[in-house]
């Protein structure tokens, strides 16, 4: 399985605002896509919801570089950075797909939360063993 998780996709036309590029809000979306796709097909997704919990963005921090438009092929590497007791540092590159120009670059803090409760809880080891941790000289 992957440790850096590829998303890629076609910027759709409604993702576009009114400077004809698309929307900074669209980021964020693509994001927790991308993140969320690495944990399904790492098994760590199946992994919370077997201990009865979930996880969600505490916080998220956005770099850009050069817009994106609507019709281009877009690429999100995500990978996740650390683990802490009740959170994950996950990381993110989005480019331009045709030439791996870098669009922008991001960070998140996901907590790891009972489902029930909506209260942290601490990451069991059956998720953090979905996923290798990418130490930073080895990201992309």
């Amino acid at each position: 399985m992957p440790a850096i998780f590829e998303y890629q996709f076609t910027a759709p036309d409604t993702a576009v605002d009114a400077n004809n590029h698309v929307n900074n809000v669209e980021y964020i979306r693509w994001m927790q896509e991308a993140a969320v796709g690495h944990s399904e097909i790492q098994g760590g997704t199946r992994a919370a919801r077997e201990v009865g919990a979930t996880g969600f963005v505490k916080t998220h921090h956005i770099e850009y570089f050069r817009p994106a438009f609507a019709g281009r092929e877009i690429l999100v590497l995500t990978w996740v950075a650390d683990f802490r007791k009740s959170s994950s540092f996950r990381k993110y590159k989005i480019l331009r797909a045709k030439d791996q120009t870098l669009l922008a670059k991001a960070e998140t803090l996901w907590v790891f939360v009972d489902a029930g409760t909506g209260r942290p809880r601490p990451i069991p080891e059956q998720v953090r063993n979905a996923f290798e941790i990418v130490p930073p000289d080895d990201e992309p």
